[in-house]
């Protein structure tokens, strides 16, 4: 496939090598808060939402739901550099952007403003811009647009859907939160539960307990997010991962717990919810992204300020 129609590489930052690093596609309306532009693009057009970007080029843009994350994500890549500068298993983030370039000079002078370490922005004009991810080499794809994720989804790459939110940035190391069926394991318990209730699910569980779990839309994210914090002590690493999922520690958490293992997936903290609000836990991890497939918990999540990511 060809480039998409315009690559703007950021010579301000290191190119790195997509064959090793970690991928990650934001789109302007995760990174930035583009409410009352993408308002202005609905009701007025194309043309007068180019025209405003264009008068504004100079105006950074506020920090959108995935901006917290994506600075602990350099955060990282400063410190695994510290320990190795020849390392290339690195995060490399770019912007995916159905702007014009014309339009677009504003989110690449907000990026430059706040310092943010992105390789390249991409401006597509093609209506489904998700194509050009695996050219990319994509690996987690956020987007404020439904059909983009599960276009992102249908394409094979690990995607969820970010809400607008105000978002108080946590501190350092990254902290990431998967919510366990439908995320990071697959929605076979949830099917069963849907069918046969919890006394179903919890007899299938208890059936399967040998048998690892199935893979998820998350898991080759986590994986490899998994990988880059192996190269730290635990007490020393730049990544901190939890498993915040609606199952019961009792009776649904062992086959959870001996998937990871198998899978050689580190996790930091395990908390087995059995079905009690997720809010109040998140609130004390302070995440820098949560990721999850229901929506009341995204709700409860952004309820206490955590920037929270919907996998449908």
């Amino acid at each position: 496939m060809a480039e998409p129609e315009s690559t703007v590489i950021n010579t301000n930052v290191k190119q790195k090598d997509p064959s090793t690093a970690l991928v990650i596609a934001v789109t302007t309306r995760a990174i930035f808060n583009l409410e009352e532009e993408h308002k202005l693009y609905l009701e007025k057009g194309k043309e007068e939402y180019t025209r405003h970007q264009q008068a504004n080029q100079d105006k950074p843009l506020p920090p959108g739901t995935a901006f917290a994350f994506i600075q602990a994500v350099q955060y990282v890549n400063e410190k695994i550099l510290e320990s190795n500068p020849a390392e290339r298993d690195l995060f490399d983030i770019l912007v995916l952007s159905n702007n014009s370039p014309e339009s677009g000079v504003r989110i690449i002078n907000s990026a430059k403003h706040y310092g943010l370490e992105i390789s390249k922005f991409c401006f597509v004009s093609d209506e489904d811009s998700t194509q050009y991810l695996k050219f990319h080499g994509v690996k987690l794809f956020l987007s404020a647009d439904r059909t983009d994720v599960c276009n992102a989804l249908r394409r094979g790459v690990s995607a969820a859907l970010v809400f607008q939110q105000e978002v108080q940035a946590p501190s350092t190391p990254l902290r990431v939160v998967f919510d366990g069926d439908a995320v990071l394991f697959s929605d076979e318990t949830d099917q069963i539960f849907q069918e046969q209730g919890l006394e179903g699910a919890v007899k299938y569980e208890r059936a399967m307990e040998a048998v690892p779990i199935g893979e998820g839309p998350l898991k080759a994210f986590a994986m490899h997010l998994g990988k880059m914090r192996k190269k730290f002590g635990q007490a020393k690493s730049p990544i901190r991962t939890y498993l915040v999922t609606a199952r019961s520690g009792r009776d649904m958490g062992t086959r959870a717990i001996k998937t990871l293992r198998e899978w050689g997936l580190p996790i930091d903290e395990a908390f087995f919810m059995d079905g009690a609000p997720k809010g109040p836990v998140l609130a004390q991890i302070q995440p820098h992204i949560f990721f999850d497939d229901g929506l009341h918990n995204i709700q409860g999540a952004q309820n206490v300020g955590v920037p929270s990511a919907w996998v449908p």
